[in-house]
């Protein structure tokens, strides 16, 4: 029978980062994966140019751009673990990359540098891997050591360990492996889960409700998004993108990870314009229609859509009346609207939810269960859209393979 120190079921971002660290740190690891492609979700991500990290993350303040019923958990490992180390893990393998906004930073040439590095990693730590190889049961013998040892009914036979790291993500993106593996183990050994919800999804609406929009497909423009009340107010200046069915883009994406089914999300489609000002003063100076000043303030296509459902805004400038004005003005900078739905999982980036924190520990990522480690998007821990989820893969990670290395040396004093 197969023995290691470590097994770790999962051969995504946190899988392959943990397993190059503890197999550096002198650890015998193996990663198991039931998909024969490693880090697919890596090579699908920010275009194919992977966003690999974010370099404003705050990790004394992981509350400002990470969700979770405990939103401070994150806080240990991210602090230990930050951007910083990975850029500098980036540029010692001679990964160019570059900038965008807002600190998302991405491979110059392709997600598939950020992969090869993390096979890299492994290798130098001798670490095993099994592609195309399912576990089919997991099963814990008390008595064995400190706090036992673990068997694993794999594909390619029986496998022990004292040491089980559940890296199997989430449910997002199902197309190209995603599993409720983790969930199921977690249940296995009695931890809490947190509801599972879609996260930075599209939002669709109503098919007839959403008819006279339809035809803005591929539109994008700036925009303010927010929903939620109050407290749970929350607002995003990003990217718009109109869709067959609803909305896309960076705002929705980020806010749709906030979004309650059947609240309204509110969006100003001129954020960066005094609408009321604007037009009242055009309609001093301009006899052009309605619709063609409208263009010059908003993209054309929306404008020509907004216009043509409504006949009193069809005329020129002058005869348009200072009411109708308003109302258009209020309108397109407070534009109230209530999803129907989101894509789901098919398009979601990141699954809400998971693996309850209470049973983890913020230092180490292992659970009450004692030898039974989760880290990455199984843990109830979900980043912003751009770089954030990522970082958390890669810190939990490292703190989970450093707290492995620990208790290896602790076994051997």
């Amino acid at each position: 029978m197969n023995s290691f120190d470590v097994v770790i079921v999962g051969a995504g971002a946190a899988g392959l980062f943990c397993a190059g660290v503890a197999g550096q740190a002198g650890l015998k690891v193996l990663v198991v994966d039931h998909s024969t492609k490693v880090a697919e979700k890596i090579r699908i991500s920010g275009g194919g140019r992977c966003n690999f990290t974010n370099r404003l993350l705050d990790a004394s303040a992981p509350h400002k751009h990470f969700i979770s019923q405990n939103p401070h958990f994150c806080r240990s490992a991210l602090s230990r673990y930050t951007p910083q180390d990975f850029i500098a893990l980036v540029q010692k393998h001679g990964i160019a990359f570059h900038e965008k906004h807002k600190g998302q930073l991405f491979c110059d040439h392709s997600a598939e540098d950020i992969i090869r590095m993390l096979l890299a990693e492994c290798e130098a730590g001798g670490v095993t891997r099994w592609a195309g190889c399912a576990v089919t049961s997991v099963q814990h013998h008390s008595g064995e050591g400190e706090h036992g040892h673990y068997t694993l009914s794999t594909g390619q036979g029986p496998v022990t360990t004292t040491s089980l790291v559940v890296a199997t993500g989430g449910l997002s993106i199902p197309q190209i492996g995603a599993s409720d593996w983790g969930y199921r183990i977690a249940s296995q050994f009695g931890l809490r889960l947190v509801e599972r919800r879609p996260g930075l999804v599209p939002l669709t609406f109503d098919g007839a409700a959403w008819a006279p929009y339809a035809q803005l497909a591929g539109l994008a423009l700036p925009v303010a998004i927010e929903t939620g009340e109050k407290k749970q107010r929350m607002h995003f200046d990003e990217d718009l993108l109109f869709t067959h069915r609803g909305l896309s883009g960076p705002a929705v994406l980020q806010i749709s990870s906030y979004w309650q089914e059947g609240a309204p999300i509110t969006l100003n489609l001129a954020p960066e314009v005094d609408l009321p000002e604007r037009l009242q003063d055009a309609k001093k100076r301009s006899r052009k229609l309605l619709a063609n000043e409208l263009a010059s303030l908003v993209p054309s296509r929306l404008a020509e859509a907004w216009v043509s459902a409504q006949p009193d805004l069809q005329r020129p400038m002058p005869d348009v009346p200072d009411k109708a004005l308003t109302q258009l003005a209020q309108a397109l900078s407070h534009w109230r609207l209530t999803p129907t739905g989101s894509e789901g999982y098919k398009k979601a980036e990141v699954t809400l939810g998971g693996v309850d924190t209470r049973d983890l520990s913020s230092q180490t990522l292992e659970s009450k269960q004692r030898g039974l480690y989760f880290i990455g998007e199984v843990v109830d821990v979900t980043g912003w859209l751009g770089g954030y989820n990522f970082q958390w893969a890669w810190a939990s990670a490292y703190a989970c393979a450093q707290a492995l290395a620990q208790n290896k040396r602790q076994e051997v004093i």
